[in-house]
């Protein structure tokens, strides 16, 4: 299984100094899992907003390097209509997410890839989008 690993969980693991709750504490564990499993993929767009916002250049440089392991996936011009009709699909229905958020579900349709997140949005957009989304701690 092949999973498209969510800003939420990168940062954690990451960025932060320590984890605040279970939660966290399961996506770094399921996160390392992944990693030595193979199993990690990434959008250039998650790349992005993880290294954004790093004021220290030593440790920018430090985060850019270990993300170096794992090259993006390419994201087609399909992805980004198919993002788009998501959007509207979901916003018709009330529901609102980021256009990252919805690039996310995108690709990992296009490519059958599962998303793992900490941000309960998605379960959001998994209950209207053919998505396959899991929360660490949660998943089988």
């Amino acid at each position: 299984m092949r999973v498209l690993v969510d800003t939420s969980v990168w940062s954690c693991a990451l960025r932060r100094r320590k984890v605040h709750d279970k939660s966290e504490a399961a996506a770094v564990v399921e996160l390392k899992s992944l990693v030595e499993g193979g199993n990690v993929v990434v959008i250039g767009v998650i790349r992005q907003e993880i290294l954004s916002g790093i004021r220290n250049m030593e440790q920018y440089l430090r985060l850019r390097e270990a993300l170096s392991a794992f090259p993006d996936i390419p994201v087609e011009t399909g992805d980004f209509e198919r993002a788009a009709e998501m959007f509207n699909l979901c916003r018709s229905r009330g529901i609102q997410a980021s256009n990252t958020d919805f690039l996310i579900c995108s690709v990992a349709e296009s490519h059958g890839f599962d998303i793992l997140t900490l941000d309960r949005d998605f379960s959001l957009l998994a209950g209207i989008l053919p998505i396959s989304v899991y929360f660490p701690g949660n998943h089988q």
